[in-house]
């Protein structure tokens, strides 16, 4: 067996056998509602109050706002809300499957989208996804243009993730390994529903062909707005009058707290071509302008999961809030 096998065997056993308990652990000891970050404090008045509102749209394995019972509510877009709304921004979170394919995550989008419209009367919206929330988004501005503004991945996998490509191997290869992931894909599909109260299909198989090279070079072929020539690239700013950006982190493991950081320390070995985040690479992250790639944050911390555990310094939401005064300067 090759290194890159046992490297690879060893960071899914770390992400089955740590990840679960040390996740369930951060949202015991996260047993109260996170205060709105000093930053949302700072937020000056209308700052961020876009003429378009902003519709967040999560990942894999995302949600909306998980009810742990006893342990309270956990959000997913953590502190965000609250810091975009302290500056006047209109903000809607959305739920698609925890697990699916890009175009039936954006066909689950699509009346969400258009249900917001009528509710705040705007004619556009602002979607922001992170990991695969940014196909999913790019899906919907494909199909219906007239009604986004802008398109903004977070740490999304335009190009494919090396750690998809793995995984992708071991299904192929029907492995023991395979088996366990698609196994806990399907569990935690289960829970994401029961504890969100939706009722979404789950494919995990759908999920994981969406997210590896392959599957995102031909979602690529299909839904071009915004995406590089080259990986290491920018993309076309603007396409039938949707405008692109992008940002992602590097680095897997900015602080010992925090159970995704090991999580990332190990998917992270996966990586050969490029520096990541754990489970997107730097390069691979670019869609249309790309404003940063290079933030201290991990996927995780992208969204300020967990507990809002990052690393000295950093500020996983701070380049949200630029971003809204970004389109408002637009006059978006």
């Amino acid at each position: 067996m090759t290194f890159r096998k046992w490297v690879g065997r060893a960071a899914l056993i770390g992400v089955l056998a740590g990840g679960g308990w040390l996740a369930s652990l951060a949202f015991a000891a996260d047993d109260k509602p996170q205060e709105i970050p000093v930053i949302a404090a700072g937020v000056e008045p209308g700052s961020t109050a876009t003429r378009y509102p902003i519709v967040l749209v999560h990942g894999m394995m995302g949600f909306n706002e998980l009810d742990l019972g006893w342990f309270g509510k956990q959000p997913y877009w953590r502190g965000i809300v609250e810091a975009l709304q302290a500056g006047g921004a209109t903000v809607r979170v959305v739920q698609v499957s925890a697990f699916n394919s890009s175009e039936v995550r954006g066909e689950q989008l699509l009346p969400q989208v258009e249900r917001i419209l009528k509710e705040t009367g705007a004619q556009k919206v602002h979607l922001i996804g992170h990991s695969h929330g940014s196909q999913t988004s790019r899906y919907l501005a494909a199909r219906k243009p007239e009604w986004v503004a802008s398109v903004t991945a977070v740490a999304g996998p335009t190009f494919g993730s090396e750690f998809g490509d793995w995984v992708e191997q071991e299904v192929r290869d029907g492995t023991w390994s395979a088996a366990l992931i698609m196994g806990l894909g399907r569990q935690l599909g289960r829970f994401v529903n029961w504890a969100s109260g939706a009722e979404l299909p789950q494919d995990v198989g759908g999920a994981l062909a969406s997210l590896n090279s392959a599957g995102a070079a031909d979602f690529n072929r299909r839904f071009p707005g915004g995406v590089p020539s080259e990986p290491c690239g920018q993309g076309a700013a603007e396409v039938n009058g949707v405008r692109y950006y992008s940002w992602s982190g590097v680095g897997t493991f900015h602080n010992w707290l925090n159970p995704a950081d090991y999580t990332m320390a190990l998917t992270g070995l996966a990586f050969r071509k490029e520096a990541g985040d754990g489970l997107v690479g730097r390069c691979a992250s670019h869609l249309g302008q790309v404003i940063r790639d290079d933030l201290p944050l991990n996927h995780f911390h992208a969204v300020n999961q967990f507990a809002g555990l990052v690393g000295e310094g950093a500020d996983p939401i701070g380049p949200y809030v630029e971003h809204a005064r970004r389109l408002k300067a637009l006059g978006l």
